[in-house]
């Protein structure tokens, strides 16, 4: 059954860190994909993984700079979400090769970016965070589905600054803000969590979409420090803010979507804090940052955007 959007009895929360969360798991000759494995929330995710038994593989756009930094880690691939040929490379290779994947963790992405094109001139937030992620998991559905696999979408409480623009996704009709590019990108990701969910679980296939907290990674890169200061993101001597994560802390809540005994037989829900997130309270004065606003998981929206999707990229491995 698809779990409802309601917190369970988890024991862990807002401090644990993935160490905690994956501590007596063995994923001993389990199989890992993590996109952007190799900084912040994903070097950190990988570590877990890597340290619970798994075999990691990281696809990277600079391969050669991740393999620098993972070491032996996890395996390397080149990909970049940004191109849908490269996606389909990678995955063909894995495919190819035919090893079953258990876990797949689509954490990479980029966050509040001066408008960029990429493709047929998608607009780049939501071409790389969803249409790219969703492309990858097509092409690997095979796998995904031998190994009844969990499926992780990175998705944020930035879901809560715009829906799906349904008429104009691609910021053609009207001018371009960077946010409302994220809060599409990031409501999308929920989304895609919630159909995939839908479709894949009578192959045994469960997907989630998780809220990591506040930290401070290479995401906010295109950021200036006036904005980080403006947000009370950093302090004037450029400290994050101590209420922010640190990154392993921020891994906690994909590693526990990702592995936790707790949630078989469950899926297609928004999870924070290493939980099941509960519906936005609407009269909470922390609204902005906690819960999960019902665009996010809703059943046809996710539906709809799927099959948005599918058009837009010509993939579908269900259709």
């Amino acid at each position: 059954m698809t779990t409802p959007q309601q917190p369970i009895a988890s024991p862990f929360g807002t401090a644990s860190t993935a160490a905690e969360v994956i501590e007596g798991i063995d994923l001993t000759g389990k199989l890992a994909v993590v996109t952007g494995g190799y900084s912040g929330l994903g070097l950190e995710t990988t570590r877990a993984l890597k340290g619970a038994g798994a075999d990691v593989i990281v696809p990277a756009r600079r391969p050669e700079h991740a393999q620098e930094i993972l070491g032996d880690l996890a395996e390397v691939a080149e990909m970049d979400l940004g191109d849908l040929d490269s996606v389909s490379r990678f995955a063909a290779a894995l495919v190819e090769d035919g090893r079953p994947i258990d876990l797949l963790i689509n954490n990479a992405g980029i966050m509040a970016n001066p408008e960029t094109r990429v493709g047929p001139g998608w607009e780049s937030q939501l071409a790389t965070n969803h249409f790219g992620h969703y492309a990858l998991t097509n092409h690997l559905w095979p796998l995904l589905a031998d190994g009844g696999a969990r499926v992780v979408a990175l998705s944020s409480t930035g879901h809560k600054l715009s829906d799906i623009r349904w008429d104009d996704p691609h910021f053609n009709s009207e001018p371009y803000n960077e946010w409302v590019a994220y809060g599409q990108a990031k409501s999308a990701n929920a989304l895609f969590a919630v159909q995939l969910d839908a479709l894949g679980k009578d192959s045994g296939v469960r997907a989630f979409s998780v809220h990591p907290g506040g930290i401070m990674t290479e995401l906010q890169r295109h950021m200036p420090k006036e904005d980080l200061l403006e947000r009370g993101w950093i302090d004037a001597d450029g400290n994050p803010n101590p209420l922010f994560k640190t990154p392993e802390g921020g891994a906690s809540t994909s590693v526990w979507a990702a592995t936790s005994p707790m949630l078989e037989g469950m899926g297609g829900v928004y999870c924070e804090d290493c939980n099941i997130a509960a519906p936005t309270d609407p009269s909470s004065d922390f609204a902005r940052f906690m819960g999960v606003n019902a665009h996010a998981v809703n059943a046809e929206s996710a539906e709809r955007l799927w099959a948005m999707t599918a058009e837009a990229t010509g993939i579908n491995a269900f259709g």
